[in-house]
């Protein structure tokens, strides 16, 4: 018997541990959050609705039905933040952790899960990295609760500008969106501060750190400042980071926010232009941003973060590899190229695959919720590509959505976090065998 078990644990994949790893934590946040405690209202709160909190918590998303500072107790507020903290980090991550703390050997099987979890590109100081990630986070989300504290206390009070603090900084960091603003208005975010220069450039600090991703950590650590040392991808991220911020900002500048004088928009089209890389919060209304700009926010909030990050998203890099394919088949040559190197045709094949899955469910989700709901198209696929992308931000649907609508944007924030070719093989059974070639037969193509 005892042998039997071993050989099922043998023949989990590192996708399945992961795919795994994140459902076990939902469920287990959804069970936490019934308990009577958890929720301000009489008796427990419906399993439908904290199934949904504990999902967008655990994948880092931010998309709410209830409003998290009126709905649930500094218990139930307790057990999001616990989520949030380890769907940020990533299940793996935080179970590496506890090993750490118990002192349990890390083998080749947690190694090798490891590395997949954080996108890292090879085993050999995996277990050196992690422990970099995981005390780092911990400094950075320090540090941006002390940031926060003087301004949240000048409002609130010492007691209630701590915890206030200490949970948005997580929030933040691990680009989830959950707030604690909902006295000030039913999910009304942070548009009563979006004048308030240290709350937005706190939070817009936190939300790029922990946007950009660890390996880019690594690097800033290794080689300081110094861009050229710097690995490929690293610099790819930004570099599109930095075009992903500017694009969105100048385009809320000029055209969203031409009611405001010039120095009223800069902060709200800076925090706007940065959250949309999965953060979740917003310092504005966004049903009244134009149609054509939240067809803008919809693609950004596709693309979303970076590789081995607390965002989700496509990634900016799988959106780069895309733009530099193109780019080679333009000039006619047979290798994509980048900044003095060449990337894999592995990496072009992957990235093709995710941005079509992506735009396939998020697609078809927002058309079939559309349907359901009987609401504007535009309104759902904003819905679906903030929950596939794990971002969070709305145009106020989320809490009038039937229970088949809910569950699509449950799935979507899985994939979105998990991320979509993760879930393909895990579902796979056995790893791709070698196959013999076909016959060549060319079509032609545009």
């Amino acid at each position: 018997m005892r042998l039997k078990q071993q050989a099922r644990k043998r023949r989990l994949t590192t996708f399945q541990v992961i795919s795994a790893g994140f459902l076990s934590f939902i469920l287990i946040g959804t069970l936490l959050l019934m308990l009577p405690f958890a929720s301000t209202a009489a008796g427990s709160a419906p399993f439908a609705d904290c199934l949904f909190t504990a999902a967008s918590a655990v994948c880092v998303t931010g998309l709410v039905v209830r409003d998290t500072a009126a709905s649930w107790t500094p218990f139930g507020q307790a057990v999001i933040l616990l989520m949030i903290q380890i769907g940020g980090l990533g299940v793996v991550t935080a179970a590496v952790t506890l090993a750490f703390i118990s002192g349990k050997k890390i083998g080749l099987m947690q190694r090798s899960t490891m590395q997949e979890a954080i996108a890292a590109p090879q085993v050999g100081g995996i277990v050196k990295l992690t422990r970099f990630i995981v005390f780092t986070t911990l400094i950075i989300e320090a540090i941006g609760a002390l940031l926060l504290l003087p301004f949240f206390w000048m409002e609130y009070g010492f007691p209630r500008a701590l915890w206030y603090s200490v949970f948005h900084s997580i929030s933040a960091f691990c680009n989830a969106g959950f707030d604690l603003m909902g006295f000030q208005g039913p999910f009304s975010s942070f548009t009563g501060f979006a004048q308030h220069a240290g709350i937005n450039l706190a939070l817009i600090l936190l939300i790029t750190v922990g946007g950009i991703g660890f390996l880019v950590w690594n690097d800033v650590k290794e080689h300081g400042f110094h861009f050229k040392q710097y690995r490929l991808q690293s610099k790819i991220v930004l570099i599109i980071s930095a075009v992903m911020v500017l694009l969105p900002f100048l385009w809320m500048m000029f055209v969203e926010m031409k009611r405001l004088s010039p120095a009223e928009r800069i902060l709200p089209a800076l925090f706007q232009s940065v959250t949309l890389r999965t953060a979740g919060f917003n310092t504005v209304d966004l049903n009244q941003i134009s149609g054509g700009g939240q067809a803008i926010m919809i693609f950004w909030m596709l693309v979303g973060g970076s590789p081995g990050s607390t965002a989700g998203g496509m990634k900016t890099t799988t959106v780069a590899v895309l733009l530099l394919t193109a780019r080679a088949v333009f000039r006619r040559k047979e290798q994509v190229e980048c900044l003095g190197r060449r990337i894999g045709d592995d990496a072009v094949r992957h990235a093709v695959a995710i941005i079509v899955m992506y735009f396939v469910l998020f697609f078809t989700s927002g058309v079939v919720i559309s349907s359901i709901e009987g609401l504007p198209l535009l309104t759902c696929l904003f819905e679906t590509a903030s929950a596939i992308g794990t971002v969070g931000i709305t145009l106020g649907i989320t809490s009038r959505l039937g229970l088949v609508s809910r569950t699509i944007l449950i799935v979507l924030m899985f994939l979105g976090r998990v991320g979509g070719l993760t879930l393909i093989y895990a579902a796979q059974a056995t790893r791709a065998g070698t196959q013999s070639a076909l016959p060549l037969e060319r079509i032609t193509v545009g």
